[in-house]
């Protein structure tokens, strides 16, 4: 099987191995199938789109609305490389699944207005599917609405109609859509479950995407009911992309 390619940019090492190992436990890939490229410590190698599965997008601190003069040269670096990668995935309709920093390049990439506008704290938020969603493949076997893992300070706030809406959340107006048939985006974490978000809620204090003294009420608003449907995303992706 040709590799599917992980591109992550978390600088801390503890969330940035255990998303690794949460990307190969949820999609069934083998270390050696799974290939990561850690952006934020070296730049984008050359990708060989006929040598691959598919492309993978974790999430991370770089937000695309950032003021240009806030953004370190490690970010403007990686949102180069992934402006150029995009021309190419989009262009080639080539399996690409880019999850919460996914939704900011691809968004930006594709004319999409990303803002502050739909922010949502750390928590557990109810996805509802669009028709296009429900009949989308790759959330074949999920129910029309499930819990996922969010947190995030930006989204899209106005979609472009050449792009595919295909899920929202009551605060979060697009939680997922797709570009041509095979390009995809989600705003919520299919790849988390509870020990994995609480690694980054005690990783990221400090980081606004709470109060200080909100640590455990964060916590309390990850655990309050089980999350296990998003994940099946990451399986389904795999089994329809493989080659």
């Amino acid at each position: 099987m040709q590799p599917f390619v992980l591109l992550a940019t978390r600088a801390e090492s503890g969330p940035a191995d255990e998303e690794y190992d949460l990307f190969l436990r949820y999609s069934g890939l083998e270390e050696r199938e799974l290939i990561r490229i850690r952006l934020e410590a070296e730049p984008m190698p050359p990708l060989d789109l006929d040598a691959i599965s598919g492309i993978i997008v974790g999430g991370g601190p770089f937000n695309a609305s950032d003021a240009p003069e806030k953004k370190s040269a490690a970010q403007r670096r990686v949102e180069t490389e992934m402006g150029a990668l995009l021309d190419r995935v989009v262009a080639a309709d080539a399996p690409f699944l880019g999850a919460c920093y996914g939704v900011g390049t691809l968004g930006v990439h594709q004319g999409a207005q990303v803002d502050r506008t739909h922010s949502e704290p750390i928590s557990i938020v109810p996805v509802t599917l669009t028709d296009a969603g429900r009949a989308d493949p790759l959330f074949a076997g999920l129910p029309d609405t499930f819990d996922a893992f969010v947190g995030h300070k930006e989204s899209v706030s106005v979609l472009p109609s050449h792009l595919t809406l295909l899920a929202s959340s009551p605060a979060c107006p697009v939680q997922a859509f797709r570009s041509g048939q095979n390009v995809y985006a989600t705003q919520f974490h299919p790849e988390l479950d509870v020990d994995g978000i609480t690694t980054r809620i005690h990783a990221y204090a400090g980081y606004g995407y709470f109060g200080d003294d909100e640590l455990e009420l964060t916590l309390d608003a990850v655990r309050r009911t089980p999350v296990s449907h998003p994940s099946q995303m990451l399986r389904t992706f795999v089994d329809r992309y493989a080659r």
